[in-house]
Parts: C-alpha cells; sequence; structure tokens
C-alpha cells in the first residue's frame, strides 16, 4: 500500500506530545497501532518502522517518550553520547507519565477518522517493548507486539525502580506477542523465563519467540542489525494483527 505521514500534537496533562503517523493513503478505515520507539525516539529507523508497518493497512502512531523533557523533534544518534542521553531522559520520567501518553495516544487513534471502532493495537522496540507491554493493560488494547523489551522482567522503567508490570499481567486480554534475541545480554535467559512463568500462571494468551540474535537486531542501522531475523520478527506481529483484526486488515466504511 501507498503510505501517507504527519506530525500531530496530542496533549497529555497539559503537555504537548509529538506523535509520527503513518497511514494508508486510500481513504478507508484500518486498525490503529499504538507504536513505540526505542530510547532514540523518533529517528529516521523508526519512521522506516512506522511507514512499513502502514504499509500493510495499519494506521500507526507513533509518540515522542521524552516531550516532556525534550523539544519536539528530538532524535539523537544512535551513539554512546545518544544512549546516554536517551537513558538519561527515561531516568526522569515517572511510569505514570508513560502510562498517560499510551492513554492519549489510544484516545487519539480511536477517534481518527480512518481508524476503525474497537480495532486497536500496540508494539515497540526496547523500552518501547515495555511501554507496550504495560499498554497491553488497557482494556481496548487487543493484541500486542513486544520486540526485545527491556526491564519488564526485573520491573525497571523510566524512574521507578520497579514499574511492577509482570504484577498486572493478569490485566491483559488481548493477544501478546514477545520477541527476543537469545544473544541479548539485556534480556537474559532468566528474565525471558521470569516473564513467561508470569505470563503463564497468569493464563494469558501470548506466545514466545526467540531469535538468534542481538538486542535492537531490528534497527535497520548500526552492527546488531540482523535482516533474516528482522523479517521473521516483521511477519510475527503482522500475523498476530491480521489474526486479531480479522476479517483483514482494512475495514470498510
Amino acid at each position: 500500500m501507498i503510505v501517507q505521514t504527519e506530525s500531530v500534537q496530542v496533549d497529555v496533562d497539559g503537555s504537548p506530545m509529538r506523535v509520527f503517523i503513518a497511514r494508508p493513503k486510500a481513504e478507508r478505515k484500518y486498525p490503529g497501532i499504538l507504536f513505540y520507539s526505542d530510547i532514540f525516539q523518533i529517528t529516521p529507523t523508526m519512521q522506516r518502522a512506522c511507514i512499513r508497518l502502514a504499509g500493510y493497512g495499519f494506521v500507526v502512531a507513533a509518540p515522542e517518550i521524552y516531550h516532556r523533557i525534550e523539544q519536539p523533534g528530538w532524535a539523537p544518534p544512535f551513539d554512546d553520547a545518544g544512549r546516554a542521553k536517551g537513558l538519561e531522559n527515561a531516568n526522569q520520567t515517572d511510569v505514570a507519565a508513560f502510562d498517560a501518553d499510551a492513554r492519549a495516544t489510544l484516545d487519539f487513534l480511536s477517534k481518527h477518522p480512518a481508524v476503525a471502532p474497537g480495532q486497536l493495537g500496540a508494539g515497540g522496540f526496547c523500552i518501547g517493548g515495555h511501554l507496550a507491554f504495560r499498554a497491553a493493560f488497557q482494556p481496548d488494547v487487543k493484541a500486542t507486539a513486544c520486540f526485545y523489551p527491556t526491564g519488564v522482567h526485573n520491573g525497571k522503567l523510566g524512574r521507578d525502580a520497579d514499574s511492577g508490570s509482570l504484577a498486572r499481567v493478569n490485566e491483559i486480554k488481548g493477544q501478546l506477542l514477545l520477541v527476543f534475541g537469545s544473544l541479548d545480554p539485556h534480556v537474559p535467559t532468566e528474565g525471558r523465563t521470569l516473564i513467561e512463568n508470569a505470563l503463564k500462571a497468569a493464563g494469558t494468551d501470548y506466545t514466545s519467540l526467540h531469535y538468534p540474535a542481538e538486542h535492537a537486531f531490528m534497527r535497520d542501522e548500526g552492527p546488531r542489525y540482523d535482516p533474516e531475523a528482522t523479517d521473521l520478527a516483521w511477519a510475527d506481529m503482522i500475523a498476530l494483527y491480521r489474526r486479531v483484526f480479522s476479517p483483514g486488515t482494512q475495514v470498510a466504511p
């Protein structure tokens, strides 16, 4: 599908949040996906990911997660200094603020003229995978894809030493996809097992997949990028969304 993009402003508790939107050009109604970046925010690689997902027939909304701290459009380079600044911004943001952003973006999507009623999902990379995991707590989120989500196993998210995400897995009512790199030191084997056991105990409808790849293997810049594992993980996500949002990705007006 041909895709069009724009950036919009969504107000959250008095703070303007810039959101990158990618959607099919054809005027129909589609499922809406809250799609989270990693700590580098809306970089060109994240924009490409949003456009790629929109091309499958989704309205994709990617919020700037540090809008309370940085100016609109801020995105650091993929280097040590950029990573340090991204982590610093994360450590200054309360989990409650992240949750408020999720709700505001979902509300925006639910009112978007191109989004089909009742068809909302979430997804994200790295810290965004954890934020997507928490977005799945929202009762109107029907499908969530979390790619190498950091901090879920030990609770670390933003300023909070323990976000309590695993303690809330019984709130996930939609379907959940977890994709990990088996060589990822940020989510080690014991961490992945802890997450999976918690989901299993809660009776969550989930799938957990492990690829022989490193952390951030889906970021198409840098030495850890794995094109084959990325393509497989993308197929997993699209299969989830198309299964949940059947009979198809498009819903006629």
